[in-house]
């Protein structure tokens, strides 16, 4: 069996409610919270983290939701700028899936079995037992074994 961590970015990677005038820049469809958010954790920790974990047999994989309502052409631009996040943050980490899905889309549904990090107590609760806050990310990852 395949075991698989997911991260959600908005809010759990990536501090995107914390750039100014995030709410209305999505509203008008601009990604610039997207490119700008910082990173919520040490990226340093959190990548050599997920390189030792893939080295030992985890997948790992970032599920995250456009904006809500977004068009098509604008939800396309944001997966663009949450994967060149991804890259400009963490560019030592081979993620074996990146899933970028429509707002609203059911995470556990989309990725099946595993573990899961979201800022959305919606999104922990439909994905159940392995779901857990972005504030637990670095301890639950360190006492993970291959």
């Amino acid at each position: 069996m395949t075991k698989w961590i997911w991260f959600d970015m908005d809010g759990t990677i990536a501090n995107l409610y914390a750039v100014e005038n995030w709410l209305a820049d999505l509203r008008s469809e601009s990604v610039r919270p997207y490119a700008e958010a910082l990173p919520m954790l040490n990226c340093s920790l959190f990548a050599r983290l997920l390189n030792r974990l893939q080295a030992e047999g985890w997948k790992i994989g970032i599920i995250s939701w456009t904006a809500k309502n977004g068009s098509e052409p604008y939800n396309l631009a944001v997966e663009i700028a949450k994967r060149a996040w991804l890259a400009k943050h963490l560019p030592s980490v081979e993620w074996d899936e990146i899933k970028v899905v429509r707002y609203g889309t059911n995470k556990k549904e989309t990725c099946g079995d595993g573990i899961l990090f979201d800022d959305e107590i919606g999104n922990r609760n439909a994905w159940g037992e392995g779901a857990y806050e972005p504030q637990d990310i670095v301890e639950i990852l360190k006492g993970l074994r291959g």
